[in-house]
């Protein structure tokens, strides 16, 4: 692949494991740990989705805490646990090949940057809590513009800071919607298909699929 210019991440489930905080009170929650973490996801992900059509807009993070809210009430989880879940998500770990992937891509001399639904405090704190401030060139919110992915307006942003042409910008996300969302856009899409999903008919393809960000050495 030549002529790239920007390697944009999305973060939740694409470098950070959004199960993290819900495994780790596995504990506590019990065999229906996973479960509820998928459902946890799903509920904040069709938040996003629905206020953005509603034009009814809460960050990410207030839409984190409504959506475990349900989850936590569907579960049976009791609520004394809200307050570690939630500090849980505002740490949550990488994915065991993301450092190393970052710390090579970082000496090939290309922007690098995250273009995340997160507040920019939480893309933050949750960059600079594993260690991995030094890799991104930005750190793009969806905030900047007060709408959700897979809105136009979201993968906007890198085209105007970088004042780069859109096929100059490979694109990454575990989350076919994202994917298809950047690709209709004009990105070059790349699919990690961390947990062998199937993709999404969304009028796109994407470029191609991966298991883990290590595969990346031998595309870019």
């Amino acid at each position: 692949m030549t002529n790239i210019k920007a390697i944009i991440f999305d973060a939740y489930g694409t470098l950070f494991d959004v199960n993290s905080a819900a495994e780790k009170c596995r504990g506590e929650i019990g065999d229906k740990w996973e479960m509820f973490a998928n459902y946890w996801r799903t509920t904040q992900l069709e938040y996003t989705w629905l206020r953005s059509l509603m034009n009814r807009h809460k960050d990410f993070w207030q839409i984190t805490e409504d959506s475990l809210d349900k989850s936590m009430k569907v579960f049976n989880i009791k609520p004394s646990m809200r307050d570690e879940l939630l500090n849980l998500y505002k740490t949550l770990d990488p994915y065991k090949e993301v450092p190393e992937v970052l710390e090579n891509l970082k000496k090939k001399k290309i922007k690098l940057a995250i273009l995340s639904n997160g507040t920019p405090d939480l893309l933050k704190k949750l960059v600079k809590g594993n260690n991995m401030e030094n890799f991104f060139d930005d750190l793009f919110s969806i905030e900047q513009v007060g709408i959700f992915k897979p809105s136009s307006k979201v993968y906007d942003m890198p085209i105007k800071k970088y004042k780069i042409k859109k096929k100059e910008i490979v694109f990454l996300s575990a989350n076919t919607w994202d994917v298809s969302g950047g690709g209709n856009y004009g990105f070059n899409s790349i699919w990690v298909n961390r947990n062998n999903n199937v993709f999404d008919n969304l009028d796109f393809k994407p470029l191609t699929e991966i298991k883990n960000l290590s595969e990346l050495s031998s595309i870019i």
